[in-house]
């Protein structure tokens, strides 16, 4: 079909296409629909798209895409400043929010450890984080990566980094979230429960 379509369209559906959770499918039915809207839809989405360019930076602290350096979550004083909690990127951080169960510090990794994807520990944020737990004095670090291989590892290995530090309590996601699973998509009822109701790791260490 991508012969009879103008090459624009095509283009437009292969970029769609590579963004993480839109299929083929999908990103040609944007395509066309952006292409037959009457809604000046293609002139706001540049406006928008410009707009985060110019506008969204990463919090250089945890992390979090924001609008402010420090974000609006590490320079709150209404935040427990005590606890951490470690996820992979910034749409976990939102699905927490939406639970209401936590209100502490949030860190961002920007990724897992991963050998197959040459992720390797000094290509995320997990020296950052270290740095953070002595700097702010953190009494507990919670641990909400997704529950495979891969977080495991990245949890596995940061624990190490953490373990000489006294008084320091460890905890993970509670059983709930499957095996596999994935906190961005997880039901907020689920993950509201598995924060709730959280492990703690050292006395297993």
């Amino acid at each position: 079909m991508k012969d009879i379509l103008p090459k624009q369209i095509n283009e437009l559906s292969d970029l769609l296409s590579s963004i993480p959770g839109i299929g083929i499918k999908t990103a040609e039915r944007i395509a066309f629909y952006m292409t037959t809207s009457k809604d000046n839809i293609v002139e706001k989405l540049i406006e928008v798209l410009i707009n985060i360019r110019d506008n969204v930076k990463v919090c250089s602290e945890c992390g979090m895409v924001s609008d402010t350096d420090p974000c609006s979550i590490c320079s709150s004083n209404e935040r427990n400043k005590k606890v951490i909690c470690v996820v992979e990127k910034p749409s976990d951080v939102v699905m927490i929010e939406k639970t209401g169960e936590f209100n502490g510090l949030y860190h961002v990794l920007g990724g897992v450890i991963s050998p197959l994807e040459g992720v390797g520990p000094s290509d995320i944020r997990i020296q950052k984080l270290v740095e953070r737990v002595e700097k702010l004095g953190i009494e507990e670090v919670f641990f909400a990566l997704d529950p495979d291989s891969e977080g495991e590892t990245t949890m596995t290995f940061i624990i190490s980094k953490l373990r000489n530090m006294s008084d320091l309590k460890i905890t993970t996601i509670a059983k709930g979230i499957p095996v596999g699973g994935n906190i961005e998509y997880s039901d907020p009822y689920t993950l509201s429960k598995a924060i709730r109701f959280r492990t703690k790791l050292n006395d297993n260490l």
